[in-house]
This record gives C-alpha cells, structure tokens and sequence, in this order.
C-alpha cells in the first residue's frame, strides 16, 4: 500500500433544498483550531458561520487531552492559542497561563464557547460537508448533509480530517511517505528498535495457528525507509478520577470477550506491563492517554479513517471507544492483571460532571493525522532542522517529531538454539527539534485548485513535519492565523494566495502571536 494521493475532479450542483446562509466566513470544524479560526475573522469584522459535524466545540482540547502536549514549545504560543490558556487559568484562579497547561475537558469547552458567544460567531452543530459548489477556481457554496448551503466570500477547513479541503478537489496525501520522496531520514517504515515503546520480553503472536488480531506479518512489511500509506494510531483520551463522590465505576462492556485483550495479557505474562499513561489534572481527574507496547492506541484501527464515508468512520470510531473500554475492564478486572494493579486501577472511575450527554466517556476520537494537504509547497523534516526560518512566518512550533506506534508485527527472531516469532512495535518516533516557524504557504492550496480555502488543521506538510505540528497548540496557531487571512481575502476582495503576508504579520504580532524567537 502506497502513500495516497488524490484529486477529486468533480463537484456537486448545489441544490435547493434547505436553508441557504451567506455569511463572510465559513469555518469547517469547531476543533479548537477551528474556534481561533473563527474568532480570529470575527474579530476583524467579518460574519461568521462555524459548522460541526458532532454536537461539541474544541476537538481533543473539549475531549479528554487535558494534559496539553507543550514540551519544547511553551515559549511559543502567543495570540489566541495564549489567550485560550490564559482564559483556562483564570477560571482556576491563577495568573500565570503556563498553570493551564493541565485542565479539565469541560473547563476548555466552556472557555471556547464563551470565546465564540462573545465574538457573535453563529454555530451550527450537527451538519457535514456533503459537497461544495465552485466557479472556477472559487468555492461558492458549502452544503451539508441536512440540506443547508452556506455561501461565503472564503471558506476555512479546520477539521481533523480535511472534509472540507477534499470536497473542494484540492490535493492531499494520506500516510507516510518514504525517504526517497522528500529525503527525510525519518520517513517511511522505520527499525524494529528498543525504548519504552518497545515490548521488552517476547510475546509470541499466534493462538490456534493464526495471528492475534491486527497484528502484521513480517511477509506483508514494507522495506525500511519505504512508504506504505500508514500512520500513527488513534485512540480515546479518557478522563477519569479517583474521588468517590465524582466517580461513576467503570461497567463491564456489553459483548465484552476476553480473547480480545490477548495481547495484553500476554505482555503483563511475559513481565512487561499495559499503560494508560495517566496524568493529573485539576479537581482529582486525569487525562489518561497511552503509553508502552499495548495501550489505549488501537494500532492498525484507523488506516481506512480518513477516506471512510460516515457509516464506516462511525464503526471505526466505536471500534476505539470499546477498545478502550474494554482495556480499563480487564486492567480492573482480569486475574492475570496483579491483585495490586487490579486495586489501584479500581479507583479510577468515569466523572459524573465531564461528557454528561456520551455516558462519561469522551465525544472526540483522537484523529492524530488524517488527510494533509499538498499545497504550491510542502513542509517537511528539512524545515525543522535545516531551514527553521520562514519570510512569511504565521506562528512558531517547537514539539518533538512524535509518531505514535503504527503497527503491531511479528518479526522472526533468533534466540540460539532457537528461533521463534515475536511482536513488536513499528512506527514510534519521538525527534528532538528546534524551534520552527510555520509558514503562511503551508495553509494554501494550489492557486489553479481553489483560491479561497484556506487549510489550519491539515496544511501541507509530509508525515514527519506534521508529527511536530499536530499538536493542539500548533492547530489554534494555524487557526489565528488563517482567520485573520480569512477576513482580510475578504475584506480586500483578494485569493488567499494574495493576502499580504505584511500586513496579516502586523496584525499577528498586534494580537501577540510569537513568530520568531527572539536571537
């Protein structure tokens, strides 16, 4: 399986049936990257219209990542992304916004929507883009999957999956690529190495002559280096706690069958251990995440996500939620978990006050990457080493080149006199960088696809730049900035592509936006 790429050819006819809105500006996904989009042009004066496809505004910010991922980039955010943070700390009384960096996900989606009321930002929940008429080059109207058309001057996707951008016909690539295509050395699949991803003792991967579940053979894997259209695992970022007054105990699933948690319980077996990665938050909560071998990541679950229509996309996204809750179920509950573990997992529960509409588990899948564009340019591995600087800087990112395990594999491996198969973990990445400037170029679509779509979640970037940037601070950083550029295409009448890349600078810089580090 190659890296994907496409081009959508044709376009729908925009119907009449529905309701038609017009407005200046229509953001497409209230991610946290799409809410700083859209308060961002609504602070310029443009009108605004934010659509979501659920029934929540702020993505993973609002959906269990309350544990935010700002290491190596704490000294970079500014503008909206700092004023989100600062807003979060002042409901817990303090001063310093770097004391938010730990929150709780109900806390964020209250800050988000009071950003949105204040700025007269109209949100509509419940709509999917289900096509997009253009002239020429242009989108003219946006109609979702109840009937509604919106019509604007320019369009934004902030979404995770890059609905909007696809739609559009604009270009866009899904998975890794390999070395060869932009001479990134980190590209492509990657060694079997050791580290606290790996499995540290063997697990074998057969029962009743078949492999477990997901896993890979070693037949099937691409060759070091080459590109084979995966990516990095998704999973649920759960959000628990450990006060009995707050906690709802965790139910046995329906349908839940051990056999499905094998792999688990071979690696507690074998010594090794099953991570949820727990991390404290405000008020007796965590943000429970994923870490070792065998975690909350459900590896090869995802690879059909971001092409997958609805139907298919919604099995895949409950697949993730009864994996994860399954995995809590057996860590609480299964005898070959130790008694202790067992006794410490025990007291963690769902909370009563977080996701009250979804029974206490989180309404946001964590999408880690999903489609990503192809613009005029494309950022990649050598824009965060070598070429940092950028003449037309919107925002600065400085996390760690991070690719979650990608897949399961069994691999065979000699251990004298014998040799035998064993699992491990393929894909981990965790590179050090340096403070890098996004570049405005990045959030555009070819001219000659579509001149007024601007990209904040999904840029142009190959799989390595975006394992740094994806982040959710590096999204309401592409989100301010795209928004901006929203309002002034608008208000001057121009393509995005011809937005004045000086002026959106001065007004960045006006709003606190960090675009260079200081020498």
């Amino acid at each position: 399986m190659k890296t994907a790429v496409f081009l959508l050819l044709a376009c729908s006819v925009l119907t009449t049936r529905g309701d038609e809105v017009t407005s200046d500006v229509v953001v497409y996904g209230a991610t946290a990257g799409g809410v700083t989009a859209a308060v961002a042009a609504a602070r310029q004066g443009a009108k605004v219209v934010l659509i979501e496809p659920g029934h929540h505004v702020g993505g993973m910010l609002s959906g269990g990542l309350g544990h935010s991922d700002v290491v190596g980039q704490q000294n970079l955010i500014g503008g909206l992304c700092l004023e989100v943070y600062q807003r979060i700390a002042k409901h817990y009384g303090e001063s310093d916004p770097k004391k938010a960096f730990d929150f709780e996900p109900h806390v964020a989606e209250q800050v988000l929507d009071g950003l949105l009321r204040e700025t007269g930002v109209r949100v509509v929940f419940g709509q999917r883009v289900e096509s997009v008429t253009k002239r020429g080059a242009s989108i003219v109207a946006l109609k979702t999957d109840t009937g509604a058309s919106y019509v604007a001057r320019v369009f934004l996707d902030a979404s995770y999956e890059g609905d909007l951008m696809a739609k559009a016909h604009v270009r866009y690539a899904v998975g890794r690529e390999g070395r060869a295509q932009y001479g990134e050395w980190l590209a492509g699949r990657t060694e079997l190495l050791p580290g606290h991803h790996q499995f540290k003792y063997a697990v074998s991967p057969w029962r009743d002559g078949k492999l477990l579940p997901f896993i890979t053979p070693q037949e099937k894997l691409a060759p070091t280096g080459e590109g084979d259209g995966k990516f990095q695992s998704y999973c649920f970022r759960l959000c628990l706690t450990d006060r009995p007054e707050n906690r709802i105990p965790i139910a046995k699933p329906d349908h839940y069958n051990p056999d499905d948690y094998e792999l688990a319980r071979r690696c507690i077996q074998s010594g090794g251990g099953v991570s949820l990665g727990i991390a404290r938050v405000p008020n007796g909560k965590c943000d429970a995440n994923s870490g070792g071998p065998v975690s909350s990541n459900l590896l090869g679950a995802s690879w059909e996500y971001p092409e997958a229509g609805p139907q298919r996309r919604r099995e895949i996204w409950e697949q993730h939620l009864r994996w994860a809750h399954g995995l809590v179920w057996f860590l609480q509950n299964d005898p070959v978990v130790p008694e202790q573990q067992r006794a410490r997992m025990r007291q963690w529960g769902l909370c009563k006050d977080e996701f009250q509409d979804t029974g206490g588990w989180p309404h946001q899948l964590y999408i880690r990457e999903g489609r990503r564009m192809l613009g005029e340019s494309v950022v990649t591995q050598h824009d965060l080493e070598e070429h940092r600087t950028k003449p037309d800087s919107i925002g600065m990112g400085g996390y760690n080149i991070d690719i979650r395990e990608v897949q399961w594999v069994s691999v065979r491996t000699f251990l004298f006199p014998k040799a035998a198969d064993r699992v491990y973990v393929e894909g981990y990445v965790s590179q050090p960088v340096q403070p890098w400037q996004i570049p405005y170029s990045a959030l555009l679509p070819r001219r000659a696809e579509c001149d007024n779509l601007l990209v904040a979640v999904c840029p142009s970037m190959s799989t390595v730049a975006y394992a740094s940037f994806r982040m959710e601070p590096g999204y309401m950083i592409a989100g301010h900035a795209s928004g901006l550029a929203a309002a002034l295409a608008g208000k001057d009448n121009v393509a995005v592509q011809q937005v004045s890349v000086a002026k959106l600078q001065r007004l960045l810089r006006e709003q606190g936006q960090v675009l260079e580090v200081a020498p």
